[in-house]
């Protein structure tokens, strides 16, 4: 058994004391929910105390046997412990506090003791993103990218192209095509549909392109929804996708999925990018990142299909969310001729 708590149940005031190094008088939990993209339990609680924090977030594996199967599937518990114990120090970002973090190799269980970032507004993929706060999140993952330029020496965090990462894209857009086709036909004339059939079987060639180059750590699941917003600048949340990849995987996620037409129009945001990127010295070629961020715009159509084969339609802002992501991503592609890669 792991030697912490794995439920709410389990949690105690002697092993919040412990984790926290505090003295604690009483404290309350409130459940928050499992939400889109988590695959976990996400719970707030209150302390009073001596020394302790007023509130903290704290995140636990799924009660769901099915989201817990995924989870351990792609490594995502053990991969945002990683992060909170292996990268967050090294990078110059913002990011919840980490106050304990434990993972059990065996049962895959863990626990995150995190601060609550009250004060922040949270993003949202439907409502979209102003230019400034485009530029903060573009901003943001430049930092994370530039300081974990060719990360070799972080040996525990998995590249992007395991196997189990390309046999998942493939099943799951395989699965989810003919569903989203249906759901949402209006966004999907019949050239489209017919150029997106053969998607599956170029992943593994798409994802050899993407990954032929430079590394980094990237946060693998850059959307809107995982930002939060300050007064002048952004935090990133949820690290449960981090793996060594392109930098272009988290700009193309992000830009082609996330910002209205408006926004994107506003300047040449590949080329901001690569500034950033290359700010403080690194040499690489903005030819290169223009190549590699059009391989993975065309790649992120699979969490396209997937996220939008699974949404449920009759909620409002779940057809929203799918026409937003799936409008967005076969715009960008359509822009940058994205589909003659499959030829």
């Amino acid at each position: 058994m792991p030697a912490f708590p794995v439920s709410i149940m389990q949690l105690d005031k002697q092993w919040l004391e412990e984790a926290l190094n505090c003295n604690i008088s009483s404290f309350q939990i409130e459940p928050l929910g499992e939400g889109i993209g988590i695959i976990g339990l996400v719970t707030r609680i209150t302390l009073v105390g001596k020394n302790c924090p007023k509130s903290l977030i704290a995140k636990f594996q799924s009660p769901s046997p099915e989201n817990r199967a995924i989870a351990h599937l792609f490594k995502m518990y053990e991969r945002e412990v990683q992060f909170y114990t292996q990268v967050l120090e090294e990078v110059p970002i913002r990011a919840p506090k980490c106050f304990h973090a434990s993972f059990d190799p065996d049962s895959k269980a863990f626990i995150l003791l995190l601060e609550d970032l009250q004060g922040y507004r949270s993003g949202d993929q439907v409502v979209g993103c102003t230019i400034d706060e485009c530029q903060q999140v573009i901003d943001t993952m430049a930092a994370l990218h530039r300081s974990t330029w060719q990360p070799d020496h972080l040996t525990d965090i998995i590249h992007h192209n395991t196997d189990f990462q390309i046999q998942g894209m493939i099943e799951g857009f395989t699965a989810g095509w003919p569903l989203v086709t249906e759901k949402f036909s209006h966004l999907i004339d019949s050239q489209t549909a017919l150029k997106a059939n053969n998607l599956p079987d170029h992943i593994e060639r798409l994802l050899d392109q993407i990954m032929a180059g430079p590394l980094c750590i990237a946060h693998g699941d850059m959307r809107l929804d995982n930002f939060m917003f300050g007064s002048d600048h952004v935090a990133l949340v949820d690290f449960q996708a981090l793996c060594k990849s392109a930098p272009e995987h988290d700009l193309a996620y992000f830009l082609s999925q996330s910002p209205s037409q408006f926004v994107l129009d506003d300047r040449d945001w590949v080329a901001y990018y690569h500034q950033q990127l290359t700010s403080q010295g690194n040499p690489y070629p903005l030819q290169l990142c223009r190549e590699r961020y059009r391989y993975c715009t065309l790649y992120f159509l699979c969490y396209a299909v997937i996220i939008c084969s699974a949404l449920d339609t009759g909620n409002e802002r779940g057809k929203k969310l799918g026409e937003t992501l799936l409008g967005n991503a076969l715009i960008s592609i359509e822009n940058l001729d994205g589909f003659s890669l499959l030829t």
